[in-house]
Protein backbone atom coordinates (compact mmCIF):
# COMPACT_ATOMS: atom_id res chain seq x y z
CA UNK A 1 0.00 0.00 0.00
CA UNK A 2 1.31 3.53 -1.22
CA UNK A 3 2.55 5.82 2.14
CA UNK A 4 2.98 9.40 3.01
CA UNK A 5 6.47 9.25 2.05
CA UNK A 6 6.20 7.30 -1.38
CA UNK A 7 3.98 10.29 -2.66
CA UNK A 8 5.88 13.31 -1.29
CA UNK A 9 8.86 11.33 -3.43
CA UNK A 10 6.76 10.88 -6.23
CA UNK A 11 5.06 14.42 -6.29
CA UNK A 12 7.35 16.96 -4.88
CA UNK A 13 8.83 19.20 -7.29
CA UNK A 14 11.16 22.29 -7.31
CA UNK A 15 9.16 25.56 -5.97
CA UNK A 16 11.04 28.51 -7.49
CA UNK A 17 8.25 28.39 -10.25
CA UNK A 18 4.84 28.69 -10.88
CA UNK A 19 2.95 25.28 -11.21
CA UNK A 20 -0.57 24.09 -11.42
CA UNK A 21 -1.27 20.97 -10.74
CA UNK A 22 -4.81 19.12 -11.16
CA UNK A 23 -5.94 16.17 -9.63
CA UNK A 24 -8.89 14.37 -10.37
CA UNK A 25 -10.35 10.46 -10.65
CA UNK A 26 -12.42 8.89 -13.49
CA UNK A 27 -13.38 5.14 -14.18
CA UNK A 28 -12.21 3.63 -16.77
CA UNK A 29 -14.92 4.50 -19.48
CA UNK A 30 -13.85 8.46 -18.62
CA UNK A 31 -16.78 8.75 -15.81
CA UNK A 32 -15.75 11.60 -13.25
CA UNK A 33 -18.32 10.90 -11.10
CA UNK A 34 -20.48 8.00 -9.73
CA UNK A 35 -24.24 9.02 -8.90
CA UNK A 36 -23.01 12.71 -9.20
CA UNK A 37 -20.36 12.56 -6.59
CA UNK A 38 -16.97 11.90 -7.66
CA UNK A 39 -15.81 10.65 -4.22
CA UNK A 40 -17.25 7.46 -4.68
CA UNK A 41 -14.79 6.65 -7.54
CA UNK A 42 -12.12 6.44 -5.16
CA UNK A 43 -10.36 4.69 -2.19
CA UNK A 44 -8.14 5.30 0.80
CA UNK A 45 -4.97 5.53 -0.97
CA UNK A 46 -6.44 8.15 -3.70
CA UNK A 47 -7.74 10.00 -0.44
CA UNK A 48 -4.19 9.84 1.05
CA UNK A 49 -3.06 11.20 -2.48
CA UNK A 50 -5.26 14.05 -2.33
CA UNK A 51 -4.23 14.78 1.07
CA UNK A 52 -0.86 14.43 0.07
CA UNK A 53 -1.23 17.18 -2.88
CA UNK A 54 -2.47 19.54 -0.52
CA UNK A 55 0.09 19.07 1.80
CA UNK A 56 2.39 20.09 -0.91
CA UNK A 57 0.21 22.92 -2.18
CA UNK A 58 0.27 26.42 -1.83
CA UNK A 59 -3.47 27.56 -2.33
CA UNK A 60 -6.66 24.96 -3.58
CA UNK A 61 -8.56 25.76 -6.22
CA UNK A 62 -11.72 24.45 -6.78
CA UNK A 63 -14.94 25.39 -8.29
CA UNK A 64 -18.38 25.90 -6.08
CA UNK A 65 -19.87 23.79 -8.10
CA UNK A 66 -18.21 21.34 -6.44
CA UNK A 67 -17.71 22.48 -3.25
CA UNK A 68 -21.07 22.16 -2.81
CA UNK A 69 -22.17 18.59 -4.44
CA UNK A 70 -18.91 16.81 -2.76
CA UNK A 71 -19.67 19.09 0.31
CA UNK A 72 -16.12 20.50 1.43
CA UNK A 73 -15.63 21.65 4.81
CA UNK A 74 -12.10 22.37 6.17
CA UNK A 75 -9.37 20.76 3.97
CA UNK A 76 -7.85 17.75 6.25
CA UNK A 77 -4.86 18.25 7.14
CA UNK A 78 -3.73 15.98 9.90
CA UNK A 79 -0.75 17.12 12.21
CA UNK A 80 1.93 15.41 10.78
CA UNK A 81 1.24 17.20 7.64
CA UNK A 82 0.66 21.06 9.68
CA UNK A 83 4.26 19.89 11.07
CA UNK A 84 5.45 18.99 7.83
CA UNK A 85 4.60 22.39 6.29
CA UNK A 86 5.78 24.13 8.95
CA UNK A 87 9.12 22.78 8.45
CA UNK A 88 9.25 23.56 4.92
CA UNK A 89 8.41 27.17 5.47
CA UNK A 90 4.82 27.14 4.88
CA UNK A 91 1.48 28.14 6.32
CA UNK A 92 -0.21 25.31 8.22
CA UNK A 93 -3.26 25.25 5.92
CA UNK A 94 -3.40 26.62 2.17
CA UNK A 95 -6.17 28.62 1.95
CA UNK A 96 -9.01 27.32 -0.22
CA UNK A 97 -9.65 29.61 -3.38
CA UNK A 98 -13.30 28.92 -5.00
CA UNK A 99 -14.20 29.81 -8.32
CA UNK A 100 -17.59 31.30 -8.87
CA UNK A 101 -19.27 33.18 -11.61
CA UNK A 102 -22.83 33.10 -9.87
CA UNK A 103 -21.75 33.48 -6.03
CA UNK A 104 -24.28 30.88 -5.11
CA UNK A 105 -22.41 29.73 -1.88
CA UNK A 106 -24.77 30.23 1.49
CA UNK A 107 -22.25 31.82 4.02
CA UNK A 108 -23.50 29.25 6.58
CA UNK A 109 -21.89 26.61 4.84
CA UNK A 110 -19.49 24.39 6.39
CA UNK A 111 -16.85 25.32 3.43
CA UNK A 112 -16.83 28.62 5.60
CA UNK A 113 -16.80 27.81 8.83
CA UNK A 114 -14.55 24.95 9.33
CA UNK A 115 -11.27 25.58 10.75
CA UNK A 116 -8.77 26.81 8.80
CA UNK A 117 -7.94 29.99 6.77
CA UNK A 118 -10.31 31.99 5.65
CA UNK A 119 -11.37 31.26 2.13
CA UNK A 120 -11.33 33.56 -0.95
CA UNK A 121 -13.80 33.14 -3.06
CA UNK A 122 -12.83 34.70 -6.87
CA UNK A 123 -15.48 35.88 -9.24
CA UNK A 124 -15.77 38.74 -12.10
CA UNK A 125 -16.98 42.12 -11.87
CA UNK A 126 -20.79 41.29 -13.24
CA UNK A 127 -21.37 39.14 -10.09
CA UNK A 128 -24.09 40.10 -8.46
CA UNK A 129 -23.33 42.50 -6.13
CA UNK A 130 -25.85 41.65 -2.80
CA UNK A 131 -24.38 37.99 -3.48
CA UNK A 132 -20.60 39.52 -3.11
CA UNK A 133 -21.38 41.99 -0.27
CA UNK A 134 -23.08 38.80 1.75
CA UNK A 135 -20.49 36.75 0.92
CA UNK A 136 -17.21 39.15 2.20
CA UNK A 137 -18.55 38.69 5.89
CA UNK A 138 -16.76 35.18 5.48
CA UNK A 139 -14.99 34.97 2.97
CA UNK A 140 -12.61 37.33 1.12
CA UNK A 141 -14.34 38.49 -2.33
CA UNK A 142 -11.27 38.97 -5.41
CA UNK A 143 -13.19 40.20 -8.64
CA UNK A 144 -10.55 38.61 -11.59
CA UNK A 145 -11.98 39.47 -14.72
CA UNK A 146 -14.98 41.57 -16.38
CA UNK A 147 -17.52 39.41 -17.24
CA UNK A 148 -15.92 35.99 -16.65
CA UNK A 149 -13.18 34.85 -14.01
CA UNK A 150 -9.72 34.88 -16.13
CA UNK A 151 -7.69 32.13 -15.39
CA UNK A 152 -4.22 34.26 -15.86
CA UNK A 153 -5.81 36.80 -13.76
CA UNK A 154 -6.35 34.37 -10.91
CA UNK A 155 -3.11 32.79 -10.91
CA UNK A 156 -2.14 36.09 -10.88
CA UNK A 157 -3.66 37.04 -7.95
CA UNK A 158 -2.29 34.18 -6.25
CA UNK A 159 1.61 34.84 -7.63
CA UNK A 160 1.17 37.92 -5.90
CA UNK A 161 0.06 36.78 -2.42
CA UNK A 162 2.83 34.47 -2.37
CA UNK A 163 1.22 31.30 -3.73
CA UNK A 164 2.86 30.18 -6.84
CA UNK A 165 1.91 25.82 -6.23
CA UNK A 166 -1.35 25.76 -7.02
CA UNK A 167 -3.56 22.74 -6.97
CA UNK A 168 -7.20 22.25 -8.14
CA UNK A 169 -9.59 19.88 -7.90
CA UNK A 170 -12.08 20.67 -10.11
CA UNK A 171 -14.76 20.34 -11.31
CA UNK A 172 -14.96 19.72 -14.81
CA UNK A 173 -15.92 23.38 -16.00
CA UNK A 174 -13.02 24.75 -13.96
CA UNK A 175 -10.98 22.78 -15.13
CA UNK A 176 -11.62 22.89 -18.71
CA UNK A 177 -11.55 26.82 -18.60
CA UNK A 178 -7.95 26.43 -17.10
CA UNK A 179 -6.88 24.20 -20.45
CA UNK A 180 -8.54 26.24 -22.52
CA UNK A 181 -6.30 29.08 -21.00
CA UNK A 182 -3.08 26.51 -20.98
CA UNK A 183 -2.20 26.96 -17.39
CA UNK A 184 -2.42 23.07 -15.99
CA UNK A 185 1.33 22.38 -16.10
CA UNK A 186 0.16 18.81 -14.69
CA UNK A 187 -2.51 16.44 -14.37
CA UNK A 188 -2.88 13.27 -11.88
CA UNK A 189 -5.04 11.28 -12.62
CA UNK A 190 -6.42 8.04 -10.13
CA UNK A 191 -7.99 5.30 -12.53
CA UNK A 192 -10.97 3.94 -10.68
CA UNK A 193 -11.02 -0.27 -11.79
CA UNK A 194 -14.72 0.73 -12.78
CA UNK A 195 -17.00 0.80 -15.94
CA UNK A 196 -19.72 3.56 -14.94
CA UNK A 197 -21.87 3.43 -18.54
CA UNK A 198 -24.72 6.50 -18.24
CA UNK A 199 -24.16 9.85 -19.14
CA UNK A 200 -21.27 11.15 -16.42
CA UNK A 201 -19.86 14.21 -16.92
CA UNK A 202 -16.05 13.80 -18.08
CA UNK A 203 -13.45 15.09 -15.87
CA UNK A 204 -13.15 18.40 -18.19
CA UNK A 205 -16.27 19.81 -19.73
CA UNK A 206 -16.33 22.51 -21.47
CA UNK A 207 -17.41 24.43 -24.79
CA UNK A 208 -14.12 24.54 -26.56
CA UNK A 209 -11.71 21.57 -27.34
CA UNK A 210 -8.12 22.31 -26.91
CA UNK A 211 -5.92 19.41 -27.62
CA UNK A 212 -3.16 19.87 -24.99
CA UNK A 213 -0.20 17.23 -25.46
CA UNK A 214 0.40 15.26 -22.26
CA UNK A 215 3.51 13.75 -21.52
CA UNK A 216 3.34 10.72 -18.99
CA UNK A 217 5.38 11.30 -15.71
CA UNK A 218 4.99 8.35 -13.64
CA UNK A 219 2.90 5.49 -13.26
CA UNK A 220 1.84 4.36 -9.10
CA UNK A 221 0.37 1.00 -8.79
CA UNK A 222 -1.90 1.06 -5.79
CA UNK A 223 -3.90 -1.95 -3.87
CA UNK A 224 -6.57 -1.50 -6.55
CA UNK A 225 -5.93 2.17 -8.48
CA UNK A 226 -3.45 3.15 -11.05
CA UNK A 227 -2.21 6.80 -10.48
CA UNK A 228 -1.03 8.66 -13.29
CA UNK A 229 1.18 11.93 -13.23
CA UNK A 230 1.22 13.95 -16.64
CA UNK A 231 3.11 16.87 -17.73
CA UNK A 232 2.09 19.41 -20.26
CA UNK A 233 4.58 18.95 -23.35
CA UNK A 234 5.29 22.27 -24.15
Amino acid sequence: MLGVEDLLAAYGRDRSRRWVRANVVASLDGAATRGGFAGPLGDAEDQLLLRTLRRLADAVVVGAGTVRTEGYGGLGLDEAAVAWRRSQGLSDVPPLVIVSSALNLEPGAEVFTAPGPRPVVVTHGDAPAPRRERLSGVAEVVVCGEHEVEPQRLLAELAARGMSQILTEGGPRLLAALLEADVVDELCLSLAPTLEGGDAVRVAHGSHAVGRRMRLGHVLPGERMLFLRYERDR
